[in-house]
């Protein structure tokens, strides 16, 4: 037994790197681990009773977690953990939501004793009725009739108390309408296949892909399926015109079926896209736009990147829990650490690709990971010491010496195109003036960051500095080169977004190339190394690189 993984009976694995089985390993434990810490040499996991349930939810069985673990371990694997990964595991679906005939929703149990311990809870009394004796579909067991509009409720409610409910109610057929992929000169990739019809046979939940990967034809794929009018949540006006021109361009849909809703525009068509912006505008304590959600018999809602749904729109979600619903992200990762809320409202994780499988099937680009390190001056280090905690990111973040840094980085890959992201508009104002390049922020029209998008795209420019508007959602499949000067704080899913606008594949198949630029000795080092852990997870190495010593890391390809 030499293998890379060593498991800990306080339910952490470590994986040594440099073993030659580590990637393997990675691969094989990322369905069911989550990732906490990735310095050089050993990368530490942790087993969580959410990780488990979304790999038992995605068709992973215990069995599988507890074969990888014994498969990959150095020293013996602890029994006593074994046992409680089966157990931990075995409570997903032990209740179930169902239809009946007569009472509409219920909830049952072929384990009697865990009905009775959850139907004890203070937090679910509100959400039941009466208890109808055993069902036809239940042995040995009992049911308990469950009010229609706490269907999504509940399910967050049990998910806290420790026992998820699987759910078999079914959903409404919605508003037909006549939906279906054209595939003349393309295909589907297998993966997006794949993760299609596990969404539909699972009915319910959330396709996890790199960006770059393809997340819209998986939509497009589901559409399909159900052949029903679809509302489509997405983050921003851009990604909505982005969302209807590939829905035109991949389907049989025309412009007419698609209406849009945001700010400027009102329409509620067949298929109607939505920002989550507008569907949480809030007035006068009210959400006037939240009518749309019952405009039409939505047969379909899809969320994009639904690691970013606002904490109203949950809420909304929970009274849609009849429809079927598809959650599209690069990353489960929240930075409320509102994962839970994901996994009983939109549904479990239904299909998940790792970010370097989609690369070595040449779907997306290899890409070079580098951390440049700057020091502050005497003058800022010192205003840096003194100044409050609030303070302190934003000092060290917006040095002035990472413009020079950024001016260096520009010319070694001059002609290729580049993005500049930042979080800071002074920042990024300075850094446009300093580049000659145009600037994307937030007060930038739609129609002028249209422009500056397809004009970067074309080829007519080549030098984009962006705000995190362009975090998400935008496809610049033009982009080789990503310099990171500053971000929010330590947000993990905020990386691999960042990172993810440079992964389309590269004529010649050449490697994107993403640098973040760090001040050492500071928070800013402190929060890079925290927002690197999803990429490190997904098997992406940083080198580490002295600003000084810039003009000697190698040039692009």
């Amino acid at each position: 037994m030499n293998g890379p993984l060593i498991v800990q009976s306080d339910k952490t694995l470590l994986l040594e790197i440099d073993h030659e089985d580590a990637p393997d390993c990675r691969r094989a434990i990322a369905p069911f681990a989550e990732l906490e810490r990735s310095p050089e040499h050993v990368h530490t996991y942790r087993l969580t009773p959410l990780g488990l349930w979304n790999a038992r939810a995605a068709g992973h069985d215990a069995e599988q977690v507890v074969d990888t673990l014994l498969k990959y371990s150095r020293y013996p694997v602890p029994h006593a953990l074994l046992v409680d990964i089966a157990e931990t595991m075995s409570r997903f679906g032990r209740l179930r939501l169902e239809k009946h005939p007569v009472h509409g929703l219920v909830l049952s149990s072929n384990d009697r004793p865990v009905l009775e311990e959850v139907l004890r809870a203070k937090k679910i009394k509100g959400m039941i009725g009466e208890r109808i004796g055993t069902s036809d579909s239940v042995e040995d067991g009992d049911s308990v009739v469950v009010h229609g509009s706490e269907r999504g409720n509940l399910k967050q409610a049990l998910l806290k108390l420790g026992w998820p409910a699987e759910d078999f109610a079914g959903y409404v057929d919605g508003e037909a309408h006549p939906i279906a992929l054209r595939e003349e000169g393309w295909g589907l990739r297998p993966y997006q296949a794949e993760a299609a019809e596990s969404f539909w046979h699972g009915g319910s939940g959330v396709v996890v892909l790199p960006c770059g990967a393809g997340k819209t034809i998986v939509g497009a794929a589901a559409m399909g399926h159900a052949r029903a009018t679809t509302l489509i949540l997405v983050t921003n006006t851009v990604s909505a015109r982005q969302w209807k021109d590939e829905l035109v361009r991949r389907t049989t849909l025309t412009e007419d079926e698609i209406g849009e809703y945001s700010g400027a525009v009102k329409e509620i068509r067949p298929v109607t896209i939505a920002t989550y912006q507008v569907l949480t505008l809030k007035r006068k304590g009210a959400y006037p736009h939240l009518e749309l959600l019952d405009a039409r018999d939505w047969g379909l809602i899809v969320y994009d990147e639904v690691h970013l749904l606002p904490a109203p729109i949950f809420r909304m979600t929970a009274d849609l829990q009849a429809r079927r619903r598809l959650g599209l992200t690069a990353t489960l990762v929240r930075e409320d650490g509102r994962e839970g809320d994901v996994f009983s409202l939109i549904g479990p994780k239904r299909f998940d690709a790792p970010w370097k499988d989609i690369e070595s099937q040449g779907y997306i680009a290899p890409a070079d990971c580098v951390e440049v390190r700057v020091t502050l001056p005497s003058a800022e280090r010192m205003a840096y010491a003194v100044a409050e905690p609030e303070e302190r990111y934003r000092l060290a973040a917006c040095t002035h010496h990472k413009i020079d840094v950024v001016r260096q980085l520009v010319e070694q890959h001059s002609g290729q195109p580049t993005l500049v992201i930042g979080q800071y508009i002074d920042q990024l104002d300075e850094l446009a003036a300093a580049l000659d390049a145009p600037v994307i922020k937030g007060e930038t029209t739609v129609r002028e960051r249209q422009r500056l998008f397809d004009a970067f795209r074309s080829g007519e420019i080549d030098l984009l500095v962006v705000s995190k508007v362009a975090n998400f959602s935008i496809d610049l499949p033009s982009a080789e080169v990503a310099i990171q000067v500053s971000g929010s704080f330590g947000s993990r899913q905020e990386e691999a977004q960042r990172l993810g606008r440079l992964l389309r594949p590269k004529s010649e198949g050449k490697s994107a190339h993403f640098y973040t630029i760090v001040s050492r000795d500071t928070v800013d080092a402190d929060f890079a190394q925290n927002r690197q852990r999803f990429l490190a997870e997904q098997g992406y190495a940083y080198r580490i690189v002295d600003a000084d010593d810039l003009s000697s890391t190698p040039d692009s390809p």
